[in-house]
């Protein structure tokens, strides 16, 4: 069962914690109690609160992407080939003109591959050659370089969920062909099969046997069930040539054809993004069964596919599996007969010509826009290959730089290539989309860009952030887990708009049980941040700290986090493993102890809009908030001298210490002990709870105390909770640092040094 994800608040913290900010004179003074109002509490120590309503191990990834750069350099194979097809060699760079958009452009790069001379070879190279399509550790670009120079590199992918058993063995026949008998020396073949994922079945090589023994394995299955372009949504029932005609379920047909859709375009996308990491052209030759597009739904997913393969350098070869088609009119043994007055209209066969011509369209759509080309009524499917390899027998790879006055809108820009020779056929690609900034990005792609990030096993550290957990009990099933974020202002673009700056921000965060990985609680929020200008020079300066929270029952839990900032959509992660023990009824246990110096009123602002994204229960309160006030936890747990110190933690007591006896919570004291450099330097007194609470057998502390008389350095501060009269008690330890308060010409000449001495007369506000 999901367990409840809550959303708490956003403080913005001008006494920074991630980097010291010096603090006006007004600053040194310590934190009034959560009475105060913002302003109030400003005026005291600087925090500048604005709140949001309350509602309740890092592994590495196979391939690199975790530092994102963005290059203007385009890079295009040409291919110049003669009356014959032979390709023309020995062509200089100045022979090129090639413009991007009807602007000329100056080559930067040009390097001839010659196929050719490895595949006429007199003497075959037999050495066996393996290039990983997606190693967990990539060799170096070099080596891989040196591998596939002068090499065809050719994808045989086989989209398992298109075909019918049928399409699939013949698919598998004319593959099985094509690496018996028309394979040549120079070919780097590859296999790679998507049913409900993308898999690798052999990486690029030129061992037949290998090869042959991946392609043996394919059978079909009930992935190739999963798609029928004959159900792509009826128009009308009379001319739809199947039995099940219910318009009640077109809507539902509809939903299913565009997800089914867009998974195999997004899998063409991933190979795509695979093989980047491979220099040099790459030949993706698709045997399909046909990609139905649903309206416009599908059009962003046919782009993605189209803007991946370009910035590969990947061309895909769509080959229709179904090969030469004939049905007789009303359908044939796969269809159930048509009904209404299709079947004597002739209806029903434009129906089945229109349908199957729909399904070919997103595949001559992504050839083109490749630089491939598309197969269909063959008799003999093995047929094309031969054709695939004489139309990549050579070709030049053309690089150029494209000026910054480039808009990155992610817009298609027209590419034309011009060769300065007689009577010469020029092949290539027609263009390609610009590159895409943050803002230019539509909705879907910043939603991907969210679970993209979340589903990542690489940390992205665009965005420096800093997080803390921490658990409180709710009761003995269930403990509150608050999450607090913090990120440096500095890091941060903000949006001017006349006087006011605005920051937009996505925080989300996701736990998954370990050790299976099944997702139990998620969080998600979007966060506007409107500020005037005096409020902006007030922040601007300052931290941006989040406070979130899950609930969780007893177990074994890994925790993501991230955060976006959705002005530059520059991104954040952290991961941690939290363990959260059972409940233990008859001791006496700890909470976390947790440090902070502000305490903020339970209040809304207008400065801060908050959007939660799914369904999620309310929390009337959390163990964070007390008498009005919540704490807000230090993330970094730095603190100055001139601050004060909230300590806040929890003790859960039984209701029975011994058989017959009643526990008193009323007896309960706490206090903390100070230790630095392994020594006790420091002890507060014995302090009663701050709050009791019955029904869940809790008491409450917090403990408030200067630090000013605490000399500078790093300390374990420990939290001990007894009940007088009994053998239970509790402990908890934390740590934090201490620096000098930040010197000010007011203070260094007004204020002497003060001697180190233990805090005194600490509070429970």
């Amino acid at each position: 069962m999901r367990e409840n994800a809550y959303r708490l608040i956003v403080v913005l913290i001008s006494a920074g914690l991630l980097v010291n900010v010096p603090l006006p004179a007004a600053a040194q003074q310590s934190t009034a109690p959560a009475a105060q109002s913002a302003v109030q509490a400003q005026s005291q120590n600087g925090p500048i609160a604005v709140h949001a309503p309350p509602q309740a191990a890092v592994q590495q990834k196979q391939r690199p992407g975790v530092i994102r750069t963005q290059s203007n350099l385009v890079r295009l194979d040409v291919e110049v080939t003669d009356h014959s097809g032979k390709p023309v060699k020995g062509l200089k760079a100045d022979q090129f003109v090639v413009t991007d958009n009807g602007k000329a452009q100056k080559i930067s790069t040009f390097t001839y591959e010659d196929i050719e001379s490895i595949q006429t070879a007199s003497t075959a190279d037999s050495t066996p050659i393996v290039v990983p399509l997606d190693s967990p550790t990539p060799a170096p670009e070099d080596k891989v370089a040196d591998q596939t120079r002068d090499r065809r590199m050719m994808v045989l992918f086989f989209d398992i969920s298109s075909m019918e058993t049928d399409d699939l063995l013949r698919a598998r026949d004319a593959a099985k062909k094509f690496v018996e008998k028309q394979m040549t020396p120079a070919d780097l073949v590859s296999v790679v099969v998507y049913s409900q994922k993308l898999s690798v079945w052999c990486d690029f090589t030129n061992q037949h046997d290998k090869l042959e023994q991946a392609i043996a394995h394919l059978t079909p299955g009930v992935a190739g069930q999963l798609a029928d372009n004959l159900y792509a949504t009826p128009q009308d029932g009379a001319e739809d040539i199947q039995q099940y005609t219910g318009d009640a379920y077109t809507a539902d047909e509809t939903e299913f054809n565009v997800f089914n859709t867009d998974e195999k375009l997004a899998a063409i996308e991933g190979l795509a993004n695979a093989l980047s990491a491979i220099p040099g052209r790459k030949n993706v030759i698709q045997f399909t069964g046909g990609i139905t597009q649903t309206g416009q739904e599908n059009s962003t997913e046919v782009r993605a596919a189209t803007d991946a393969a370009n910035l590969a350098d990947v061309s895909i070869y769509s080959v229709d599996a179904r090969g030469l088609y004939t049905t007789p009119p009303g359908g044939d043994a796969t269809a159930n007969a048509s009904s209404g007055t299709a079947m004597f209209s002739g209806s029903a066969v434009f129906r089945q010509t229109d349908d199957r011509q729909n399904s070919r369209d997103t595949l001559a759509t992504l050839s083109s826009d490749t630089g491939g080309r598309a197969f269909y009524d063959l008799g003999d499917l093995s047929d094309a290959l031969p054709q695939i390899q004489k139309e990549n027998n050579g070709y030049y790879l053309v690089g150029y730089y494209v000026g910054s006055d480039v808009k990155r809108d992610g817009k298609w820009r027209s590419i034309h290539v011009k060769v300065k020779a007689p009577k010469v056929h020029v092949r290539f690609r027609n263009g390609y989309y610009a590159p895409r900034d943050f803002q230019h990005l539509q909705k879907e792609d910043r939603e991907q860009q969210l679970d993209d990030a979340m589903n990542s096993q690489n940390p992205i550290v665009e965005l420096p952030i800093a997080v803390e957990t921490a658990m409180f009990r709710l009761s003995d099933s269930q403990v509150y887990v608050p999450i607090s974020a913090k990120l440096s202002s500095s890091a941060l673009e903000w949006a001017k708009k006349h006087d006011r700056h605005d920051a937009a921000f996505d925080f989300a965060a996701e736990v998954r049980a370990a050790p299976w990985g099944r997702s139990v609680a998620e969080l998600r929020d979007t966060i506007t941040v409107q500020l005037d200008s005096q409020r902006y020079q007030q922040v601007s300066q300052s931290n941006l700290v989040y406070q979130g929270g899950v609930v969780l029952s007893p177990g074994n839990y890994h925790l993501k986090f991230l955060v976006r900032e959705n002005e530059s959509g520059k991104i954040g992660t952290f991961e941690e493993d939290i363990a959260i023990p059972a409940a233990q009824p008859s001791h006496m246990t700890l909470s976390s102890v947790m440090l902070s110096n502000q305490l903020v009123p339970v209040a809304k602002s207008s400065e801060v809009q908050t959007k939660a994204q799914g369904l999620r229960a309310k929390l009337s309160s959390t163990p964070l908030e007390m008498n009005g006030s919540r704490i807000i936890p230090s993330v970094t747990r730095f603190f100055t001298q001139q601050q004060t110190l909230y300590v806040f933690f929890q003790a859960y007591y039984p209701e029975k210490v011994e058989k017959g006896q009643t526990f008193d919570p009323q007896t309960l004291r706490a206090a903390l002990i100070f230790f630095r450099n392994g020594m006790q330097v420091n002890i507060t007194p014995m302090l009663t709870p701050a709050g009791l609470d019955a029904k869940t057998h809790t008491a409450s502390f917090r403990i408030s105390l200067p630090l000013a008389k605490l000399p500078t350095g790093r300390y374990a501060v420990q939290a001990v909770v007894v009940a007088p009269g009994t053998q239970q008690s509790a402990f908890g330890r934390t740590y934090l640092a201490l620096d000098k308060a930040p010197a000010t010409p007011a203070a260094a000449s007004s204020s002497p040094a003060t001697p180190a001495a233990a805090p005194s007369k600490p509070t429970t506000p």
